[in-house]
């Protein structure tokens, strides 16, 4: 039978710090909304760059939300931890500059946010939106 135990602090902290991406978990009117996610972890909080959208017009609605990321291995070896937070959108030049730092150190290209999206005739502009979740609460499982 499989073992599954709780992560440290410590542990959880260094897998959200290594991986590549995450999922992000909004809500609105009872609906929820889950998309992969580039981000940079500074040990404390969570960024994450975006352009205006399904995403960014959700947290503006409900501020509450959720980031996991995982590290799998195998069916009988892997690790998951879950953020939960309030996404704060950034506005001033200070947390605007260190928030692009780390995104950019963790993700040179700013892909996908940083894209040119068209449909049919429609083309989206991207308005960037950066964001903080400040963790609330940290949960991480492992096998052994």
């Amino acid at each position: 039978m499989l073992e599954v135990s709780d992560m440290t602090r410590e542990e959880m902290k260094a897998l959200l710090g290594r991986a590549k991406y995450g999922h992000l978990a909004v809500a609105r009117d009872g609906h929820p909304y889950v998309v992969p996610m580039h981000y940079a972890f500074d040990g404390r909080d969570l960024y994450f760059l975006t352009t205006e959208g399904t995403k960014t017009e959700y947290i503006a609605a409900n501020h509450e939300v959720c980031f996991q990321v995982e590290d799998v291995e195998d069916a009988t070896r892997w690790r998951s931890v879950m953020l939960t937070g309030r996404a704060e959108r950034l506005n001033t030049p200070g947390d605007t500059e260190r928030a692009m730092q780390l995104i950019s150190e963790r993700n040179p290209a700013l892909a996908p946010a940083l894209n040119r999206t068209k449909i049919g005739h429609w083309t989206r502009l991207s308005h960037v939106a950066l964001f903080r979740v400040r963790a609330e609460a940290l949960y991480g499982r492992k096998t052994a």
